[in-house]
């Protein structure tokens, strides 16, 4: 059942997908559409799933399941998974490139670069330790909200700075 995220507990289960591109307005309207469908109808052994689903900052998929009812089985979050990768094929984008990183620069734009390309970045000072990186690995409503979105020098990206 799709809820706003405002909604959903802080302890919610949380997936993101970071694209590797910028998708266009229309485009963004269409995935919207697929992942409002797709949560509306989201079930774990036939139990509706009480989630959330949107696209931020043009580029990121995020997923969001309350857990405190009833988990999430591997089955129905595979459903998910399955979906990011039919929504990767469809608008010729890569979710699952986890050696891309995304960073925000001083005027709010954002970039994605290969973990090579960063260091590099960063060594050449186009990057410093108080960049914000986006760090699709955090894993709940809670830390979505807080560390999402971090200075390089509290993420785990650091190491390869």
């Amino acid at each position: 059942m799709l809820r706003d995220l405002i909604a959903l507990p802080n302890t919610s289960k949380l997936w993101v997908y970071q694209g590797d591109r910028e998708f266009t307005y229309d485009e963004m309207e269409d995935i919207r559409e697929v992942m409002y469908d797709f949560v509306d109808k989201w079930e774990s052994h036939g139990i509706p799933v009480q989630g959330y689903g949107n696209i931020f900052h043009r580029r990121f998929l995020v997923f969001v399941a309350d857990e405190t009812g009833h988990g999430v089985s591997g089955c129905s979050t595979d459903k998910s998974v399955k979906l990011v990768k039919q929504l990767g094929e469809r608008f010729n984008a890569d979710f699952f490139n986890r050696w891309m990183f995304a960073f925000m620069d001083e005027h709010e734009e954002i970039f994605t670069m290969s973990k090579d390309e960063f260091a590099q970045a960063y060594k050449e000072g186009k990057l410093t330790s108080d960049s914000l990186v986006f760090d699709p690995l955090v894993n709940t409503k809670a830390k979505f909200l807080t560390d999402w979105v971090i200075p390089i020098k509290d993420s785990w990206h650091k190491q390869f700075a």
